[in-house]
């Protein structure tokens, strides 16, 4: 399950691609890495016609007969868009794609571990050693609701990806699930545009070439990791 990835571009280059008028995102740093329930960029159609970059908080509500305990630490992938939970976000208003660089997956190995913080060091994967542009397809939502107990309940805008099967990169660190990528401009249109019985197809496996690894663990420098949010995948 893809709970960290990586920015790596400017807002020009994902307005282009998805030709986004409206940007209210703020300033993207230089590079930036994205947690579950951080901001992360999406772009999305909005009530009014225009099609908007927006800084939104990763993760949707998690269904009610998953929830565990007073807040809701969100799910970060989504693998079965029909299930009745997922499908009230399935329409073209609550779609977007998700810019991303490069993804992590944690490494299998336990000797793959930071000494100091005892996580799991990562693999990231890239369209090419470049981690050129491409897009994660996404769901996004208005919702209310206590995210951390501390802060109490709150007004938020979040989203989250789709997931499919693992291609033969994926596979050997993660057995059950990788992002689904959108890396053509025709694919990312018609996630946002289609109605849901052609865009559902674009849940596919992405072939075996879609992606390189540009980083090991054994490569890494001091990696640090924050602990995850208890994402749900299913």
């Amino acid at each position: 399950m893809c709970n960290l990835y990586n920015i790596t571009t400017t807002q020009e280059a994902v307005r282009q691609w998805t030709r986004t008028l409206r940007d209210i995102s703020g300033n993207l740093e230089p590079s930036i890495d994205i947690y579950p329930n951080q901001p992360g960029l999406v772009v999305r159609n909005t009530l009014d016609g225009e099609r908007e970059l927006a800084r939104l908080l990763w993760g949707l509500p998690t269904p009610p007969d998953r929830m565990k305990g007073k807040a809701d630490y969100c799910t970060t992938n989504v693998r079965n868009p029909q299930y009745l939970h997922w499908q009230q976000f399935v329409s073209v208003e609550n779609r977007c794609v998700v810019p991303v660089t490069s993804f992590a997956e944690p490494s299998p190995s336990p000797n793959d571990k930071d000494p100091e913080t005892g996580i799991q060091r990562n693999y990231w994967f890239a369209r090419n050693d470049d981690r050129p542009l491409f897009f994660f397809a996404g769901f996004w939502t208005r919702w209310q609701g206590v995210r951390k107990v501390k802060d109490g309940p709150g007004d938020f805008e979040v989203y989250a990806f789709m997931t499919t099967r693992p291609n033969a990169l994926i596979a050997p660190l993660h057995e059950k699930a990788m992002p689904v990528i959108l890396t053509t401009l025709e694919d990312t249109e018609t996630w946002l545009t289609a109605p849901w019985a052609e865009a559902r197809h674009l849940q596919k496996t992405a072939p075996d070439d879609a992606l390189v690894i540009v980083e090991k663990p054994a490569t890494q420098i001091k990696f640090r990791l924050e602990a995850p949010a208890q994402g749900s995948l299913f």
